[in-house]
């Protein structure tokens, strides 16, 4: 019998209908996949479960109690909790203060700073995450920000417990320690609702599994023995993929980016790569290992102490501007706040580092020609947009992407930089991210590609970089590459300890 039911849920929004007669329930001590494309309807389906949204029609129930939350309290008062992928927490407070917002501990009417740094350190522990208390929350990285978002939801000590992508930003050995929170969770008769693009997270965690697709409810599958990935995939994406890497090998060039003796923040020992015309060479690595730190070190967005960059064999200046007029760029891994204007249009983001190749005389905009070439990368990258005007904080994580990708398309690239590329996309979109990274590749790009997930390394980049501790300590071909080879490579070693 279901603990968690939805029932005949709609909702929609000017010019979308977001949800439609979505019935579906949710079995007391399981963890049920809720699988879709973006835009499926998932992300509004948990907000309705947490009282963002209310639902136009339709119910939710409670252990057969039907419930109909105005507010996200409410949802939390009665045991619900959901962490979504884009993370709800304040950067000027510490990590303890974001754990226990809205309910600090307190003792004679202040709050208990003592009792609140332990039971923070407690629910850390409890992820295997070393991450001090008292930090602000701001100075940390991503992947770090996102464990916090799950300790807040474990002060909660909520019944029920969405995950939206929860592993987008963590290494093989922090999605190791969750899934092993998440059997403890299970253990305690918990429901657990985990959405993940990924389908090997899904086939390793949970029992059942819904899947929707634009809005509605295609199938519920009870238990996922004996049902294959590729039955899933289609269910969600209505067509068949079958390799979803879709690998392609092609010519290279000569050398596009070199790096020689890079120290930098993050980067203890000199770093040296590099790209050739045409090369996909993915760097891989622990949370900490410094893959950000490198990538940025490298585009000018932190400054180098020493060593030397060249771009097709000329010096580089370490700048962002300077990368981007001479054909480096980077696509970041937090894509909404260091990559996008949220609240600008599609054409806007699209044209921003471009302007100066459409203004007339150097100074004025001619919006006619961002117009022409904004629609130009839409169409090439086929961007799902409802128009040019739209905000691209509306738009999917996917769609997105892609509008950063148009942006550097929008020029001269010769070298671009993806950290996270596919991170919250779903595998639809992911197909379509590799094939406009092989096009560039086939032109003559050289790509530098970070990435968490094991098997997009292994699928997509013609060799891997492995980092650890801020090094780079593996240069791997790829028909040398393993998951195995690499984990084995990236984990932190005893000094004087070899790598087999």
């Amino acid at each position: 019998m279901s603990y968690l039911d939805f029932e005949n849920l709609s909702k929609g929004f000017p010019g979308v209908q977001a949800l439609e007669d979505v019935s579906f329930g949710v079995r007391e001590g399981s963890v049920h996949a809720l699988c879709g494309e973006n835009g499926a309807g998932k992300s509004t389906l948990l907000k309705i479960l947490s009282g963002v949204y209310r639902a136009d029609s339709g119910r939710i129930l409670l252990d057969g109690k039907p419930m109909a939350f105005q507010y996200p309290v409410e949802a939390i008062q009665a045991g619900v909790s959901v962490i979504y992928q884009e993370l709800h927490l304040v950067p000027e407070m510490t990590v303890a203060e974001n754990v226990f917002l809205g309910h600090l501990p307190h003792r004679f009417g202040l709050t208990d700073r003592r009792r609140l740094v332990l039971e923070t350190r407690a629910k850390l522990d409890q992820l295997q995450v070393d991450i001090n208390p008292t930090a602000r929350l701001g100075s940390l990285s991503l992947a770090q920000r996102q464990m916090v978002e799950i300790a807040k939801a474990l002060s909660h000590d909520a019944k029920v417990i969405a995950f939206d992508e929860p592993t987008s930003s963590l290494s093989s050995r922090e999605v190791d320690h969750l899934f092993s929170l998440i059997g403890d969770l299970k253990a305690q008769s918990r429901v657990i609702l985990y959405v993940s693009h990924r389908m090997a997270e899904i086939f390793s965690i949970c029992d059942s599994a819904t899947v929707l697709r634009d809005g509605k409810h295609v199938e519920t599958f009870e238990t996922l023995e004996h049902i294959a990935a590729n039955v899933i995939v289609n269910r969600m994406v209505g067509r068949s993929l079958d390799d979803i890497y879709g690998y392609r090998q092609r010519e290279r060039g000569e050398a596009a980016l070199q790096v020689s003796g890079l120290v930098a923040a993050g980067l203890p020992e000199p770093a040296t790569l590099s790209v050739a015309q045409g090369e996909i060479v993915g760097i891989f690595g622990l949370i900490g290992a410094g893959r950000t730190e490198l990538l940025q070190a490298i585009y000018g967005a932190t400054k180098h102490r020493n060593g030397k960059i060249e771009l097709c064999g000329k010096p580089l200046r370490s700048s962002p501007p300077d990368s981007i007029r001479s054909g480096l760029t980077l696509c970041p891994e937090d894509r909404k706040k260091d990559g996008l204007f949220p609240v600008r249009s599609v054409s806007e983001n699209v044209n921003i580092s471009a302007r100066t190749k459409f203004a007339l005389g150097g100074f004025w905009i001619n919006d006619k020609l961002e117009r022409q070439n904004a629609d130009e990368q839409v169409r090439r990258l086929s961007v799902k947009t409802p128009s040019l005007d739209q905000a691209v904080g509306l738009l999917s994580g996917g769609n997105q992407q892609k509008v950063i990708l148009g942006r550097w398309l929008s020029d001269n690239v010769k070298v671009l930089m993806l950290d996270e590329p596919t991170r919250g996309i779903d595998v639809g979109a992911k197909r379509e991210i590799y094939d406009i990274v092989y096009g560039l590749a086939e032109q003559g790009v050289g790509i530098l590609m970070v990435s968490s997930e094991l098997p997009e390394v292994l699928g997509v980049c013609d060799r891997i970089l492995v980092m650890r501790q801020g090094k780079i300590v593996a240069d791997v071909p790829r028909a040398e590459a393993t998951q195995e080879v690499l984990v084995k490579l990236a984990l932190p070693i005893s000094i004087g300890e070899g790598v087999a």
